[in-house]
């Protein structure tokens, strides 16, 4: 492993541990052998020359590396993507469709050029002595993120998001990342928070991300307490506290309609 002040190389998984207090973007090129993992309740499998990239990596659950399973890994932080990241309004629709699916499959020669971003990358982050080494760090970063753009433009299409919508989906979603849905589960709240009308709100989450701004706040929701649930040293009565709900059985009624089952029979 190798380390700087806002990023880590690493060739092995479990570098920077899945419930580490420091959150940490997490870029994955697989090099070899084949990994599951559960990511945003939905199940995935990277291959050879697949890229994976993980903004939340505490959604991830039951990582199961194959025998063969080669890696190589850029974890970032938060913080210092956002000062790399282009101004551009691709990275908006981008982030929305990497935590739906953060699987990226990656042509032969689209795996040559992200191979070369990782070398690059290592290399400044080794040459501590440069006079200018936190710009060259982020001159490397930017031109990674770029190429990232581009593997997923051309999967996805481009992008035709007005700066304003990206701006009102930008804030809407750090409200949510913040925990704001554990005491305010209505688009309303949301829309008054912004100063646009819910209608509004829903119509600029359905274009940018393809869906309406409740399907966000509820997917937050039911991942936190999905997480909560496997907590064994929380009882069913506490975790709805946690979220406001009016009663326990308010609670039971908004797991099974989300998860299918009831609270209990999902600790089970």
């Amino acid at each position: 492993m190798e380390e700087g002040k806002d990023l880590i190389v690493a060739d092995r998984l479990g570098t920077v541990r899945l419930d580490s207090e420091e959150e940490y973007l997490a870029h994955l090129l697989c090099l070899g052998g084949r990994c599951r993992y559960r990511f945003n309740g939905q199940e995935f499998e990277l291959q050879r020359g697949d890229l994976s990239i993980i903004r939340k990596r505490k959604m991830i659950e039951r990582v199961e590396p194959s025998e063969d399973f080669e890696c190589r890994i850029i974890y970032a932080r938060p913080s210092f993507i956002e000062l790399c990241t282009p101004q551009s309004n691709y990275g908006m629709k981008g982030q929305l469709a990497l935590f739906l699916n953060p699987v990226i499959r990656l042509t032969p020669e689209q795996q040559i050029l992200c191979r070369q971003d990782f070398e690059i990358l290592e290399r400044r982050i080794r040459d501590t002595e440069h006079r200018f080494y936190r710009e060259t760090l982020i001159n490397a970063m930017q031109t990674a993120i770029l190429d990232f753009f581009d593997f997923h433009a051309r999967l996805y299409g481009e992008s035709d998001i007005s700066t304003q919508s990206a701006s009102i989906m930008n804030r809407f979603l750090k409200m949510l990342e913040e925990g704001t849905y554990r005491r305010h589960r209505e688009v309303s709240y949301y829309a008054d928070c912004l100063c646009v009308t819910p209608k509004y709100l829903s119509e600029v989450s359905k274009k940018v991300s393809g869906y309406a701004a409740n399907y966000w706040i509820n997917r937050y929701t039911i991942l936190d307490i999905s997480r909560l649930l496997r907590d064994k040293s929380l009882s069913f009565v506490q975790i709805s506290d946690l979220f406001d709900f009016s009663s326990p059985a308010y609670f039971s009624r908004y797991v099974q309609q989300n998860l299918g089952v009831k609270p209990s029979d999902y600790r089970e």
